[in-house]
Formats: C-alpha cells, structure tokens, sequence
C-alpha cells in the first residue's frame, strides 16, 4: 500500500535507465522493466544501446524481432522463447528484450520455459529484459534484478509540455506562461506520454488554441482513466458559486494555494509537502459544504464526493478492501480537492470494540499520514465530539477550522448576496439595517431559506409580490438554529472557540 503514497521522485527515466545500464554492463542475467508505457521503455533501451555502442534484440508481437542499435529487423513466426534461447546459444554477452509479455505471473509452461531460458543466460552471460506491468513469478524474479519506470514525473511533463507548445505555437495562438506550463506538467500527473499528447490534443483542437481558460479541462477526464468506485462521485460546482463571509478560511486558503502548486523541486528545497487538507467544524448551516465546492472552483481542481460511511460492509475484509480501493482511485485522480461530508457519521463507527471500523480508520489515518499526492481533504463535522482522537494528530490536517454563526458583517453580505440572485430587488440601507438585526443567530442556511421561499412565490405568483416589507415579514417568522437547538449550540461554539482556528475574522454572531 504505501508505493501509491510516495511522493513523485525526479528524473525517474534517467534514473532508471541508468539503473538497467548497470545490470546490462554486469551481465546480470534478467531484468525485469515494470510498465505500461511500452514505448517509453523502447526508447530507454534505444538511448542505453547507442550508449553503450551495442545491440539489444528486441521482440513484440507487434514488431517482431528487431535489433534496437542497428534497427535491423525480421519475422518471428514461430515461438519467440525459440529466437531467445537460440541468440543466447549462439552469441555471448549479448542483451534480448521481450515486450509486453504477459503469464508470468504464476507456474506455467512459459513461465517455466523462461526460467530455462534464464539458466542458459547465465551460463553465456547473456541478459533477458523482460517488460511487463504484471505481477513476477517469484523464481523468476530471483534469477535477476527488478526496475520500474512510472508515470512521466514533473520535469518530464514540463517538458514534453514545451516540446507541444513549440510544435504548434506558430499555427495556434497559445496563451500558456512558463508558469502556465508547470501548472499544467501538475495537473496532468498520474498519465502516460501517450494520454498527455491525447489530452493536449484534443484540447488544442476543441478550442482552436491553448488559452488560460482551458487549464481546468486538463483533468476532467481523469475520473474516466480509472476504474469507478461507488463511493466516490464527482461533484461539479456552480461556476458562479460564492461564500458569503469566512474572511479567515478564506486568506489562509489564498496562501496555501500557493504551495499546493509549488514545483516538486521548490518543496524539496524546504523539506515540505502539499497541504493536506482542513477540517471544518462549526455550526450546522453556516458554509462547511459550501467551502468544499468553493475551494475546488478557486484552485480550478476537480471535486470528488467521498461518501465513507458507505465502504462498511458485512462481509469479512469487503470494507477494508473498498477503502483501500478508494483511497487508490482519490491517488489517480490528484491533483484534486475530496469533500467528506459529516466526518464524524463514519468514523464514529470505530468505537465500542468495532475491530473493522478500527481497521478502516486505521487505513484511513494512515493515508491522511502518509500519502504524498496532491489531495486536498476538507472534512466537514457537526459533532466534533463524535471523532475518534487519532484524527487530531498534527501532520493528518494542515489546519481545523472552527465556522461559527455569521456576523453582523457576514450576515449583510449574505443577505445582499440572495436577494440580488433569486430576488432581483434592491435594498435601501434601511431595509438593510432591518433584516441585518432581524436575523441576529441566523445560519447561513436560515437566511438562505428565508429568501428562497420569497422566490419561489415571486416564480409562482410575479415579481411584483417582492418587496422589502415582504422580506421582513418573512426574517420575523423564521425560528433560527440556535434558538432552535441553543444547547447544541453552544456546546459546538465552546469547543470551537478553545480548540480551532476562527474561519472568520469579524467574530461570530452574539446570539
């Protein structure tokens, strides 16, 4: 499990083919290439046969037999294991690589057949490379050394980013900055070059050129690469969505963004990792969902819906394996922002003595520990009470927030906010004033669903019904949250103020 949670490394081609140049020049008799960019790793061994000044016998179904330094070539009709062990038979030291092969995985008569292979290798100092993106038979495997060739990593898209931009910026307009680039090289992690180029040109096609503007379509499509997990659901916020208030969250947000795109090199340098994520805690109503969807449409990143409660499962080892699955979807589909909604439902599950609840929070809390990808995790609870204390750990949320009842400010800017979309009236600073004091304990919720009811009359009835004395009308019957449930309340407001950090600058509600 923990591969999926390292960190990109850098220059992961060359360190690799460095890697299978050494085993090549010690004449160790396999090497075995994980991947499942065949192409990538023909143009290694290409780059490591003019090196070294030699030929590597190369074979696929597709190509046959071929020589990689020369780039002489010839059929193979018959079994290719045949071609192999007659090269090692008749020549010395020389280097046979096999693409994209496949059952080896277990004891079977190919996989026994290449072991006899292996065994005349070694005995003529030869070398068998063997390019999969399979699982090894473990006695094949012990005869050589193993290497693997990941994804193209942050400086390989950057420039293979440049390399498309300098092909086609005569014929496109294109708007991409170097620093437009490097956000793109981030969004892009976890493809092949062959979908990054698919993607790139899709994208120039669609909207006849590369502009800023199409930055946030890059990973649209990532969800669709991987297999779906019905836990997780993309969320797509509204284009025009704003958040009355939280100027605290809000600041904290605008910096962090900046090192949640820093280079993999700029973070290095400080010994730093991406922001984890926030857990917001606060007043039921008053913007935790909300934040979610704005963080997602402010850093342009896609929003996925992690319903956690719903990985728990009767049957023995099921729920450990959907959180497991799920947790390598979130993996694949960085750089991205993960909504859990109401934390506290799901995980409260691991108490009294629940020994598969403990196990799936265990795997939860160590990828909230240990995974590096760019996922930012907001986490939204009502009863914080209900956590299980590991949560808290420093290190698993870059921050808790606490969001409380809106303040007077926030209040007037949530008010004009709905009465200029659903209402289209305008509000004399009287009227303002008015229904500012009114709504003192209002959430956000309350006085959203205030406005809303008006306009759902003003849609059945005119617009001519909607007026300010209407509206105050309507502030005068709503029975708020906190006057609904005050022990609630201020149970959650006491905690906050202790133990989080205000998501507001002005102060809450008096109420």
């Amino acid at each position: 499990m923990k591969k999926r949670f390292e960190a990109e490394g850098a220059g992961n081609f060359l360190s690799a083919k460095e890697e299978v140049k050494n085993y090549i020049c010690a004449r160790t008799p396999l090497v075995i290439i994980q991947s499942p960019e065949r192409e990538r790793v023909e143009r290694m061994l290409k780059e490591i046969a003019r090196e070294l000044s030699c030929d590597i016998f190369y074979y696929t179904d597709a190509k046959q037999l071929c020589k990689l330094g020369s780039g002489q070539s010839s059929n193979a009709d018959s079994d290719p294991l045949l071609h192999i062990a007659s090269i090692f038979k008749k020549t010395r030291n020389s280097t046979f690589a096999f693409g994209d092969v496949k059952r080896i995985g277990e004891d079977n008569i190919f996989s026994r057949e290449l072991l006899n292979i292996l065994y005349l290798a070694k005995e003529t100092s030869g070398t068998l490379i063997l390019i999969t993106a399979d699982a090894v038979w473990s006695r094949l495997a012990q005869f050589g050394m193993m290497t693997s060739l990941r994804y193209p990593d942050i400086d390989e898209r950057i420039a293979q980013l440049g390399r498309f931009v300098s092909a086609y910026k005569g014929r496109y307009p294109i708007e991409w900055t170097d620093e437009d680039l490097r956000r793109a090289a981030t969004l892009l992690r976890g493809f092949s070059e062959i979908q990054i180029e698919n993607i790139l040109s899709a994208t120039l096609i669609r909207n006849a050129g590369l502009y800023r503007s199409n930055l946030h379509e890059l990973t649209k499509q990532k969800s669709r690469l991987y297999g779906s997990v019905p836990s997780i659901r993309p969320v797509r916020p509204d284009p025009d969505l704003k958040v009355a208030g939280l100027d605290g969250l809000k600041a904290w947000l605008v910096e962090k963004k900046k090192v949640f795109f820093a280079s993999e090199e700029a973070l290095r340098q400080r010994d730093l990792h991406t922001p984890k994520g926030i857990l917001l805690a606060g007043v039921p109503g008053c913007g935790k969902s909300y934040s979610a969807k704005m963080i997602a449409k402010e850093w342009e990143l896609p929003l996925f819906r992690f319903d956690l409660d719903t990985v728990y499962d009767k049957w023995v080892g099921e729920s450990e394996k959907r959180m497991r699955e799920a947790l390598e979807f979130i993996d694949n589909v960085s750089p991205c922002v993960v909504w859990i909604d109401e934390i506290e439902k799901a995980l409260s599950v691991s108490d009294a003595g629940n020994d598969t609840g403990k196990r799936v929070l265990g795997l939860f809390l160590f990828w909230l520990q240990e995974s590096f990808s760019r996922v930012f995790l907001v986490a939204t609870a009502n009863d914080i009470s209900a956590l299980p204390p590991e949560l808290f750990r420093k290190g698993r949320f870059s921050e808790i927030f606490f969001i409380d009842l809106p303040s007077r400010a926030e209040r007037r800017e949530a008010v004009e906010q709905y009465v200029k979309r659903s209402l289209h009236i305008p509000l004399d600073e009287r009227d303002t004033e008015q229904l500012i004091d009114l709504s003192e304990g209002f959430s956000y919720s309350d006085i959203e669903y205030a406005v809303k009811e008006i306009a759902q009359t003003a849609l059945t009835d005119g617009q001519e019904i909607v007026t300010p004395s209407l509206l105050v009308e309507k502030f005068k019957e709503i029975v708020p949250i906190s006057k609904n449930n005050p022990d609630m309340v201020r149970r959650i407001r006491e905690w906050g103020r202790e133990r989080a950090v205000a998501a507001s600058k002005t102060g809450g509600s008096e109420a």
